[in-house]
């Protein structure tokens, strides 16, 4: 990358076996904690608004969820475009950014990376979309509402595969054995080489950037079997 160029040389900490278990250990914590209170926080949101929207009108809001659903679905899928383009042409080819990003490209030396600090900076728009919408009554307000979680919704499912499944951050358990799912760590893990110029920039749809490519696909199998000899 343009800004990796620019960057200062690194010296970088070896970290024992025992260092590494317990970042993973420290970083499964937090990412179980985080979620179950999301999710928690989220379902029971979701039900006072509903039940407010029948408290007042005396019938079930059914635009409003089906706005709210909409929302959830189309946030999801526009973060997955957002965080490609971002990847590309922010955290690699802006220099301040990227001072963040590298650390995501060099070994950790603790629990966390300072390339953490986007999650964050994703979850402030998340969660003032779910308050205001929260707040707001009306299909606006379930359209706001339903936007914010469909961030908080790639935010999750983002963690789990790019930090645990790929990274290997924290164990996933029977999700490293979805085809599809190892597919999509494979394809991060190519980014990761720059066997391609940084292709594939996105994670779920990281296989679609890579069948643009030529010798993308064989990369991705070659990269795959990789991954099956070395967990044999």
């Amino acid at each position: 990358p343009k800004a990796e160029s620019l960057a200062e040389p690194r010296k970088i900490k070896r970290l024992t076996r025992g260092e590494r278990e317990k970042m993973g250990e420290t970083y499964e914590w937090t990412a179980w904690v985080s979620t179950c209170g999301v999710v928690s926080i989220a379902i029971t949101a979701t039900y006072l608004r509903l039940l407010r929207e029948v408290s007042d009108t005396g019938a079930f809001p059914w635009s409003e969820l089906v706005a709210q659903l909409a929302l959830i679905a189309g946030a999801a899928v526009g973060m997955e475009f957002y965080a490609r383009y971002a990847h590309k042409y922010l955290w690699h080819d802006s220099l301040p950014i990227w001072l963040l990003h590298e650390s995501h490209h060099l070994p950790r030396e603790g629990a966390f990376e300072a390339n953490d600090i986007f999650a964050i900076a994703n979850g402030v728009p998340a969660f003032a979309l779910c308050a205001y919408g929260f707040l707001t009554p009306g299909l606006f307000g379930g359209l706001c509402f339903g936007a914010g979680l469909g961030i908080t919704l790639f935010g999750i499912a983002y963690m789990y595969v790019h930090d645990g499944l790929v990274h290997k951050r924290f164990p996933t358990g029977p999700l490293g054995k979805l085809p599809f799912l190892r597919k999509i760590a494979a394809g991060h893990t190519i980014h990761h080489t720059e066997a391609f110029d940084g292709v594939p920039w996105g994670l779920f749809l990281g296989i679609q950037e890579l069948e643009q490519v030529p010798g993308g696909l064989a990369e991705l199998e070659a990269v795959m079997e990789a991954a099956d000899r070395k967990s044999a």
